[in-house]
């Protein structure tokens, strides 16, 4: 509503360490009043994207690899050529917040998906949080981890 542009990296199975090492390390609890408060303008981790790992904010101001397709639609900036990028690389999903026409967007597998209204958005992330945490929990992996990598401690 406000004209914020974003890029937020869901992190899921890949570890993010390296690309979080490219930001400033955060790791605080996930909050709107956060993740405002760094895309907004002139906060200095407002041009780079924030890396998130279930409830927690690891990282800001991250750097993340540009898609080199050949294909990609020259009218997108350079937010939505890192979305993709990054979800060539890894299994991130990747939200994208365009400061210009503020319509949002979701990069999964090299794939961009345009145009999603917030409640269309809150059904995907719901079914995306649920598939995720039965493969947690099915694989014995802890639910979160620290941006090292590491096991979270009990």
């Amino acid at each position: 509503r406000r004209g914020l542009g974003a890029i937020i990296v869901l992190e899921r199975n890949t570890g993010l360490r390296v690309v979080a090492e490219t930001g400033t390390i955060i790791d605080a609890n996930l909050t709107s009043e956060l993740i405002e408060t760094i895309f907004t303008p002139p906060s200095p981790l407002h041009d780079g994207a924030v890396i998130v790992h279930g409830n927690q904010t690891l990282a800001a101001g991250c750097i993340l690899p540009l898609s080199q397709n050949p294909n990609f639609e020259r009218s997108l900036g350079t937010r939505h050529r890192a979305a993709v990028g990054l979800t060539e690389e890894t299994d991130a999903l990747c939200l994208v917040v365009s400061e210009e026409t503020r319509s949002i967007s979701l990069a999964e597998r090299g794939n961009l998906i345009r145009n999603i209204d917030p409640n269309s958005l809150k059904g995907i992330l719901s079914r995306y949080a649920t598939r995720a945490k039965e493969e947690d929990e099915s694989a014995g992996r802890p639910l979160r981890t620290p941006a090292d990598g590491s096991p979270e401690s009990p």
